[in-house]
């Protein structure tokens, strides 16, 4: 039976995410302990809040490394929500904040406006439906079995904008905006939606990511 490390560093309710793993019978473990993240076979970077407060919280436990350690080795690595835009570079959330660097590109914030100028919320919350990125490929990936057009649980004002298109696995649309909804590099996965709140879909795309190990 599989273990799925969870890094624990004071952002975020993080009981949905385990209970979506533990619905597939995988060993399920919460740490905030460096060395249990720099020999997890498999992270787990949930998070909600600001960008911010998520980084200071890593680093106050003294997680950077540990998780790019792991990075660098190619194992398996999912950040959800805040965990995803924790993996580019930088955000211009209040301040620019630097990020893990991971996955090269920013976080921007999502005008408040479509690309037609009609008003929108933000946040973004609620169900939207997941499109291929251009250049991407659902195959063998967290993805895998996924229809197009399936829909998936956000609650989020900045998207993740990578460097490089290859980097994008999924997009959605919000009043014609593009928005990151998954990216990729290897093993390393982000989702800015949450699949722990996003139904069958989530659960067959955590399945996914349990598998890739």
């Amino acid at each position: 039976m599989k273990t799925i490390v969870i890094a624990d560093y004071g952002i975020g309710n993080i009981l949905s995410v385990v209970r979506a793993f533990e619905y597939h019978h995988a060993n399920v473990k919460v740490t905030d302990s460096p060395s249990d993240i720099a020999n997890a076979c498999t992270l787990v970077l949930p998070g909600v809040g600001a960008f911010g407060d998520g980084m200071k919280g890593l680093r106050n436990k003294g997680l950077i490394e540990p998780i790019l350690e792991h990075c660098l080795k190619g194992k398996p690595f999912l950040g959800i929500c805040l965990g995803m835009q924790m993996m580019l570079d930088a955000s211009e959330e209040f301040e620019t904040n630097l990020g893990l660097g991971i996955i090269h590109g920013e976080v921007k914030i999502i005008p408040d406006t479509g690309i037609n100028g009609t008003h929108h919320k933000i946040p973004h919350i609620g169900w939207n439906s997941l499109s291929p990125s251009e250049t991407s490929n659902w195959n063998g990936t967290i993805l895998d079995n996924i229809e197009h057009g399936a829909f998936v649980y956000f609650v989020h004002s900045f998207t993740a904008v990578p460097a490089n298109t290859q980097n994008r696995l999924a997009d959605c649309f919000y009043n014609g905006r593009i928005i990151s909804a998954a990216i990729q590099n290897n093993n390393i996965y982000g989702c800015q939606f949450h699949p722990e709140k996003s139904g069958r879909v989530g659960l067959q795309i955590i399945k996914n990511f349990i598998n890739l190990s």
